[in-house]
């Protein structure tokens, strides 16, 4: 049995509300159901189901929800709450919530939506089409609840270097729990604490990380951030930040306008300094005691300025720099030259260049003489071969004869020499 559309409107007179407009009670609805069942009848309901999607909306934003029929032959379509109350049969308004309205209402599809939706909107929706049975297909409309902006607590301003900083980041209000994430210096921070609770209204979360760590002094003016993830932000996370301050003793070195001081020049050093809270002023001492002569010898801010230096000058230079925390220092050794002897070390290097002359003229002797005694060897072995018959001979006849045989047979084999 299927509840044809004109039914269904003659049933509508019978509650009086067609003409006026106005919502329909849920106990007309059911009797229009009663009625439209007992009364009518038509074949060819089978192959006729409706179809509907899951749907997942932020708190306070709106949801559709649709139900469609492939194939409708006039059947009415309606859509029900969780709690089961009717919210619209076709086109007409069943309930009274002025955030629930018609998108659209055909034989094929019957759309609403709901406006500013809450968590207690959640749950499962029902579209019912009014067939013989009647068939029905459920919905669930889940609602995200959005984490509320997160809030940094534990500091306490300012924190000494070496302190253990312990910094708690909360927020509430999330559906599901919310994700939190740490970054100092943008690197994020691993080895941290979570703990998730469930809020009065049994439905959202309060999410809390807790960060420890050891400060020092590269961590002054670094901002710490906190930061939640969470699907309703649409890949926007909500972040809160802490900068730290972080005090410290100050830390000295001494920095001169010239790496050779020369007599009759002028000097500047500077005690570069720096610690938290900045230390101010700086103090300069020589060999353990006062300025000896504070004429030539000026101090400005940081800088010692030593006018036309001499040999007097010489010595160890100390500057101390103090604040709240700490003291520290850095010495300078002082050494002035004389500008003539400075000058001969910036010349040419003399000794040096003898040096490698010496080394050439040695290494090309020591060639000529091992190349003599490589020629005369091979000459004497020479006139070796060449008298071996005359020194055999018995007497000065035979050794003519036998040098002239030499001779022959120097002639058939030559000695060739490389």
């Amino acid at each position: 049995m299927i509840w044809k559309r004109s039914a269904v409107l003659r049933f509508y007179s019978v509650c009086g509300l067609l003409l006026q407009g106005k919502h329909i009670s849920h106990s007309c609805i059911i009797r229009l159901h009663q009625a439209a069942a007992s009364k009518s009848k038509v074949k060819g309901s089978q192959g006729q189901f409706p179809l509907t999607q899951n749907v997942t909306v932020v708190e306070g934003g709106t949801a559709i929800l649709t139900c469609r029929v492939d194939q409708n032959d006039n059947t009415s379509l309606q859509w029900s709450n969780p709690a089961q109350q009717t919210l619209y049969f076709d086109d007409k308004k069943a309930l009274r919530d002025n955030r629930i309205e018609l998108v659209r209402a055909s034989w094929h599809e019957l759309s609403i939506s709901v406006s500013d939706v809450s968590l207690s909107d959640e749950g499962q929706y029902t579209c019912s089409l009014f067939t013989m049975p009647v068939k029905t297909s459920k919905a669930y409309l889940t609602v995200l609840g959005v984490p509320e902006k997160p809030q940094i607590s534990g500091f306490s301003s300012p924190v000494m270097e070496g302190d253990l900083m312990q910094l708690t980041c909360k927020t509430s209000g999330s559906k599901p729990a919310a994700d939190i994430r740490w970054f100092k210096n943008d690197k994020e921070i691993k080895d941290v604490k979570y703990l998730k609770e469930e809020d009065a209204n049994r439905k959202t979360f309060t999410v809390s990380s807790t960060l420890d760590f050891r400060v020092d002094r590269s961590d002054d003016g670094v901002a710490v951030i906190c930061r939640v993830d969470h699907e309703s932000l649409n890949a926007t996370p909500q972040v809160a930040m802490q900068v730290l301050e972080i005090h410290y003793t100050p830390s000295v070195k001494i920095i001169p306008s010239t790496p050779f001081p020369q007599e009759g020049q002028a000097l500047t050093l500077t005690c570069e300094s720096k610690g938290k809270p900045l230390p101010e002023p700086v103090l300069w001492t020589k060999d353990g005691a006062e300025l000896p002569d504070p004429d030539r010898m000026v101090v400005s801010g940081r800088e010692l300025n030593i006018l036309f230096l001499n040999k007097t000058d010489n010595g160890t230079y100390r500057c101390e720099a103090t604040n709240t925390i700490g003291q520290s220092s850095a010495e300078y050794v002082l050494i002035v030259h004389d500008p003539n002897s400075l000058a001969g070390q910036n010349g040419p290097d003399h000794a040096l260049i003898g040096g490698i002359v010496a080394v050439v003229v040695f290494v090309t002797l020591c060639s000529i003489f091992l190349l003599g005694r490589y020629l005369a060897r091979h000459k004497g072995t020479y006139l070796t071969n060449e008298a071996k018959g005359a020194e055999d001979a018995p007497d000065a006849d035979t050794a003519i004869i036998n040098a002239e045989g030499s001779q022959v047979n120097a002639e058939e084999k030559k000695e060739y020499f490389i």
